[in-house]
């Protein structure tokens, strides 16, 4: 089944190469179809145009290869470019949430930003990079990655919605991948204090949820409050350090979202003074 969500896209375009920017508000209809549905809308060599939710930058690819996911490749050596831009100049293995726009389709997706194996196009790209869909698995799963995931239901309005209705623990592996994709709009949704992320994330080269300990979820229904076991490893400047210890979460009704304390983390981690 479709499903769908309209977005307020305030898209910004560049008027002939000039930098005077015409700005346009326009409602489109943002779909989340499945992989399956995806692969025969943009089959093998098909042309079509990505836009970044964050940026509002687009550029052009075409479809090369992949069977669990699409294989791309920029058009041209102008949209490897963009693309570059958009990862602030450096390629990365980061998720960001796009739309792809296909003819009268435009479909939630989410892409990574490393060039990898072969590449046909003389584009200045040593390579291609993945695109995943609703449904798309990695080359060495048959799950979705949740990374792609989470950047998935972003480009199609759906996060909040997939976090209200999520137990404890599927909101602990949002909120830590989140972090590792250093994604600020997400972590904040799901963090219970305001907090200076943009400060603390250039300081996290790596996190890793090493461990977690569960409780049935359907045994927490009712439960407001809960202290989960975890071990996280991370790195900075400075080495590996790990945290054991608990993780607390918090919601104002059985009927709300989970919170994560985030300043109790951060602090137990002197990632922020107490």
């Amino acid at each position: 089944m479709r499903k769908a969500a309209v977005i307020l896209f305030i898209l910004f375009f560049l008027l002939g190469g000039q930098k005077t920017k015409a700005e346009a508000a326009i409602s489109y209809k943002v779909t989340m179809p499945d992989w399956k549905e995806v692969n025969h809308i943009v089959p093998k060599y098909t042309k079509f145009t990505v836009l970044d939710i964050e940026t509002g930058k687009k550029f052009k690819v075409q479809r090369r290869a992949g069977s669990n996911h699409a294989d791309v490749q920029p058009l041209t050596a102008k949209d490897t470019s963009i693309m570059k831009k958009i990862y602030g100049g450096k390629w990365s293995w980061k998720r960001r949430a796009i739309i792809v726009i296909h003819k009268d389709h435009w479909i939630a997706a989410s892409m990574h930003g490393m060039p990898h194996g072969a590449g046909a196009l003389q584009n200045n790209f040593p390579g291609h990079f993945c695109i995943h869909f609703y449904g798309s698995t990695t080359h060495r799963t048959n799950s979705m990655d949740l990374s792609h995931k989470l950047m998935i239901l972003k480009a199609a309005g759906k996060l909040n919605e997939y976090l209200a209705k999520a137990n404890p623990y599927d909101v602990i592996y949002a909120y830590f991948t989140a972090i590792k994709q250093q994604d600020e709009p997400i972590v904040s949704k799901i963090s219970l204090q305001k907090v200076n992320w943009k400060k603390i994330m250039p300081e996290l080269e790596y996190i890793n949820l090493a461990r977690l300990e569960y409780l049935p979820p359907e045994d927490l229904t009712q439960e407001i409050s809960l202290d989960v076991p975890i071990d996280v490893e991370w790195f900075n400047k400075t080495g590996k350090h790990l945290f054991r210890g608990d993780l607390h979460l918090v919601r104002f009704s059985p009927q709300d979202a989970w919170k994560i304390d985030s300043l109790h983390f951060l602090q137990e981690n002197y990632l922020v003074q107490q």
